[in-house]
């Protein structure tokens, strides 16, 4: 499976979000069920971004809105590889942006920051210097 391929074009496509799955179930699983509601055109489980582990939840498009109306009707309380699936229209699209990264504020430190700077002067204050500039740390 391929994680770099890009998003289809889902323009039209009425989306179903997915909860309750197990971390082994995949998109073919997905589309092997819910392909008996109708026609498919896309399955996204989401990743944990370090472990890449399924984080629990998936999203089914149909092309028609009345399949996924059908499918949301059929499998809700379904059982899949031994859980029951809640299954709800989603409520939001896909990020436009795959990159959507919070950017830190330069002028708030970080933990790993704020840690140097107190070991920093827990030393110097060992070592008897009682004035220092942490800007030049």
């Amino acid at each position: 499976m391929s994680y770099s391929r890009p998003p289809p074009r889902i323009e039209g496509m009425v989306s179903l979000k997915v909860d309750n799955l197990t971390y082994r179930t995949t998109p073919e699983d997905l589309r092997r069920v819910f392909e008996r509601c109708g026609e498919v055109g896309d399955i996204y489980i989401p990743r944990d971004r370090f472990t890449r582990e399924s984080r629990g939840f998936a999203f089914v498009r149909f092309y028609d809105k009345r399949d996924a109306e059908d499918a949301l009707d059929a499998m809700d309380g379904r059982m899949l590889d031994g859980r029951e699936l809640r299954v709800q229209m989603a409520r939001y699209g896909r990020p436009t942006s795959p990159y959507r990264r919070r950017r830190r504020s330069s002028s708030k430190p970080n933990v790993l920051q704020t840690k140097h700077v107190i070991y920093i002067s827990t030393l110097l204050m060992l070592l008897g210097i009682k004035k220092f500039n942490c800007q030049t740390i």
